[in-house]
């Protein structure tokens, strides 16, 4: 916790009120609560409580002010604004990026490279009847950009489960000369074409029934994978009108599965095995999603729609990039002073390789 910012949380607090008429357990202490679940797996608020209280002598030393009650942070995880942890994610977000902005990702661009998907968490019907998907089912969607370069996720939005995931792309604002990897679920040219005018690029990978017209065939070699590289146009009404400049078509043979992608991609400039390379890289995202446990126990997500909707998007952006921070400024560290050995705390946190989130 010390490579945390202590005046960039306060501020967040300050801009929220919230320690308005607040007595104890201030706002850093519910923090450093979650954080500790957080890093040492805990499953439930009774599990934290009895933890803490079990090295209670030593809690002053870890920064707390007064003593951990399952009630207490029951009462502050159900009624605190949740704006003031996802307002301090963003500022680690912005502190880790940079840390891991010159990383390798498996493919040779100096670009910047994200990946946008969402996986579907399930969720006890009779428990949280406002999250209804099916008739006897409920579940939230959670919409993740993750940034390859560390694997930070940089925006996560949960909707409810039956929005598609299409929706989610009138909330990002695509950055300029940034690559963006979308499976075919976020297929829709008028929104895609939004990336074009940031001059943004994406790879996405097509359907079948999408009807288009090849216009030129470049040069390909196939003994690396590549089948074809087309310039095509889109040739159905609806989506000339809304894409009207021409794509770039890559059909690529997996050999390991032995089977082929097809990708749409608005960039001209890369060669054709890039173009398949980066795609590849989207599993980091699938690999995001199942190394985290986002449904937390029952007794710790009792709460109404509006802050249960947003629970997981506090705990999974903060909770993600914190081992980060930490990560790489401890190898930062050694690296000036070798003799230092690394503390318990800080092997914990880099091991932390999966962690429920609140």
């Amino acid at each position: 916790m010390d490579y945390l910012p202590t005046y960039e949380f306060q501020k967040c607090v300050n801009r929220y009120q919230g320690e308005y008429k607040l007595r104890n357990f201030s706002c850093r202490d519910q923090f450093l609560s979650m954080a500790f679940a957080q890093l040492t797996y805990r499953e439930s608020l009774r599990d934290i409580e009895t933890c803490l209280r079990a090295i209670g002598s030593k809690l002053y030393h870890m920064g707390f002010k007064s003593t951990i009650a399952r009630s207490t942070l029951a009462d502050a995880n159900e009624s605190r604004d949740w704006r003031i942890y996802a307002d301090f994610a963003q500022v680690l977000i912005a502190i880790a990026r940079p840390l891991y902005a010159h990383d390798p990702i498996g493919v040779e661009l100096h670009q910047s490279l994200y990946a946008l998907d969402s996986t579907t968490i399930d969720l006890c019907l009779s428990l949280f009847p406002w999250a209804r998907f099916r008739q006897h089912k409920a579940a939230v969607k959670m919409h993740t950009l993750l940034d390859l370069h560390g694997n930070i996720p940089t925006f996560i939005r949960i909707t409810d489960g039956q929005v598609h995931d299409v929706n989610v792309l009138d909330e990002i604002l695509p950055e300029a000369g940034a690559f963006y990897v979308l499976d075919r679920g976020y297929i829709d040219f008028e929104r895609l074409f939004v990336f074009t005018l940031c001059s943004a690029f994406f790879v996405v990978r097509t359907k079948e029934n999408i009807l288009l017209q090849r216009r030129y065939s470049h040069p390909v070699d196939k003994t690396t994978g590549v089948r074809s590289d087309h310039t095509v146009i889109l040739t159905a009404f609806e989506s000339a009108e809304a894409y009207p400049d021409p794509l770039r078509r890559v059909c690529y043979l997996d050999i390991e599965t032995n089977k082929r992608l097809k990708f749409l991609t608005n960039n001209f400039a890369l060669p054709a095995l890039t173009i398949a390379q980066i795609y590849k890289c989207r599993w980091q995202v699938e690999l995001f999603f199942e190394s985290s446990t986002w449904c937390t126990p029952s007794d710790v997500m009792e709460f109404q729609e509006p802050i249960a909707l947003n629970r997981p998007l506090v705990g999974s952006l903060d909770g993600c990039v914190r081992p980060y921070i930490a990560r790489r400024l401890l190898c930062a560290g050694s690296k000036v002073r070798s003799h230092k050995l690394v503390s318990p705390a800080a092997v914990s946190t880099e091991s932390a390789a999966r962690q429920w989130s609140v």
